[in-house]
């Protein structure tokens, strides 16, 4: 259950990392926006690292679905931007698959 704590507050920061460069880049705000952005997105990748999976692609892998509706999700509420049916029919699909993979049993091979 830990693991999507983890997963939520990655996709977090990494979003918000992400949006400070776009504040910067696209919306013609201060680079000073660099500096909270490059420490989210550090704070990111040392979320990123505490998933309990054997294999960090499949925990990147799984990571993809929680992090495509976490982005719905800053869409709607700090963007202010109502998602679509396709984005919230999209979203299920990238939950349904991060499910698979994060469920899916595991032989001993």
């Amino acid at each position: 259950m830990l693991n999507y704590l983890w997963f939520l507050l990655a996709a977090l920061f990494e979003i918000a990392g992400c949006y400070a460069f776009w504040l910067w880049l696209r919306l013609d705000r201060s680079p000073w926006w660099i500096a909270p952005g490059l420490a989210s997105l550090v704070l990111f990748a040392l979320l990123l690292t505490r998933i309990e999976a054997a294999y960090a692609g499949r925990a990147y892998a799984a990571y993809g679905g929680i992090y495509v509706v976490a982005s719905l999700g800053w869409l709607a509420l700090v963007e202010r931007t109502r998602p679509t049916w396709t984005d919230l029919a999209g979203g299920l699909l990238c939950v349904a698959g991060a499910l698979v993979i994060l469920l899916a049993p595991r032989g001993s091979a």
